[in-house]
């Protein structure tokens, strides 16, 4: 019996690796004989550099920059072969570099991404990037990362202004004038797995900005300034950016790039499981198994369990879903080729509790399956 574990992490307990190597343990306590084939899967947001450099054998580049609230921490990226940068906002723009108290996503910013991207470009020579945007803390329109790159935002009296969501409504000008032309020759691609336009009661401000510390009137302070950012950039590309699908994910940071530089957005799952080459991976398995730390209505949008099931249905491999919890609204997952799916939530504890027992939560459940399968006479081959 061969099986393919295919993951995304389970944000807040388990990375996507430690679930596959939970999930193989769990496995070979009832089928030691089993081919097993550990595949951990990111949509573009956590893990992404870190599963592209083991499934390429990329390096890894260690850097200082600037976190959210623009204090030095240090990071890293990776290189690919062909001379591809791969970026996660997160590591340098992520809502885990932030105690609670600091989240703000009026003082936040994006400079610490744009800080990767020129390292990437003008010291390691890299002639494409590619930016998974998930987890962000900011809501600056991408400012900060274009600051980096020496876009300048200016004030009512020409002043330079710092960047971040409160000012995004005091915006003047952007000026061009000192960006290094050598941005012009990079190929942007971003990988984003929310089709959110800018701004409205669908954009980044008013379906994200809760999660990252904002209130009631930060949200639409945000949300007006977006507008604003976004009619500026609009005038500037002579096209419509505003309500273009998933330019609002992580904040409106992909606005600059694609006003600009002509940046690319695809869905970050896609462009994962091609790069891995997944479909040539799992040739001749009997069984898929992914899972995330919440399934719900939006793990059928494009989500990694989504992604999974379709790419499994197409080569006629079962696929089974175990995640921290199921909620309402995952139903429809079975027209996406899941099989069945599978919780590891017990409702009579804490969610505290859960966290802190992920691991063997997340054991038991895998080597219950297991066992049901044993008596149905399923064998490994």
């Amino acid at each position: 019996m061969k099986v393919v574990i295919a993951p995304d992490s389970f944000k807040g307990s388990l990375s996507g690796f430690e679930v596959c190597d939970i999930v193989e343990r769990g496995i070979l306590q009832v089928f030691p004989a089993a081919e097993i084939a550990k595949i951990p899967i990111s949509d573009g947001g956590e893990g992404l550099v870190r599963l592209l450099l083991k499934a390429l054998d990329g390096e890894s580049v260690k850097i200082k920059v600037h976190d959210p609230l623009s204090r030095v921490i240090e990071t890293e990226y990776g290189i690919l072969e062909g001379n591809t940068a791969v970026i996660e906002m997160a590591a340098a723009s992520g809502l885990p570099l932030l105690k609670k108290a600091e989240q703000n996503p009026l003082l936040t910013n994006t400079y610490g991404t744009g800080e990767m991207i020129v390292d990437a470009v003008k010291q390691k020579g890299c002639q494409k990037i590619l930016l998974g945007i998930g987890g962000s803390a900011t809501n600056d329109g991408g400012m900060g990362m274009a600051s980096a790159l020496g876009i300048k935002f200016l004030g009512e009296n020409h002043e330079e202004l710092e960047p971040c969501g409160q000012n995004l409504g005091c915006i003047k000008t952007i000026d061009l004038s000192q960006v290094d032309p050598v941005f012009s020759e990079v190929e942007f691609i971003i990988a984003c797995d929310v089709d959110n336009p800018l701004c409205g009661h669908q954009g980044a401000a008013h379906i994200y900005g809760p999660q990252k510390g904002a209130n009631k009137d930060m949200v639409v302070q945000l949300d007006d300034g977006l507008a604003h950012l976004g009619r500026l950039f609009e005038e500037m590309a002579g096209s419509d950016l505003i309500d273009r699908k998933g330019i609002g994910a992580a904040g409106g940071l992909a606005l600059p790039l694609v006003a600009v530089y002509q940046a690319t957005l695809k869905s970050g799952l896609e462009v994962v499981l091609d790069a891995i080459k997944f479909d040539e991976l799992i040739k001749g398995a009997d069984l898929i198994v992914t899972g995330e730390g919440k399934t719900d209505r939006q793990s059928t949008m494009g989500k990694v369990i989504s992604g999974i099931g379709r790419r499994g249905k197409n080569q006629q491999i079962p696929v089974i879903v175990v995640s921290g919890a199921l909620e309402g609204g995952y139903e429809p997952l079975c027209e996406h080729g899941i099989t069945a799916a599978f919780a590891t939530y017990r409702n009579a504890k804490s969610l505290e509790w859960h966290i802190e027992n992920a691991e063997q939560l997340l054991y038991d459940t895998i080597v219950n399956i297991f066992r049901l399968f044993s008596i149905t006479g399923w064998k490994p081959k």
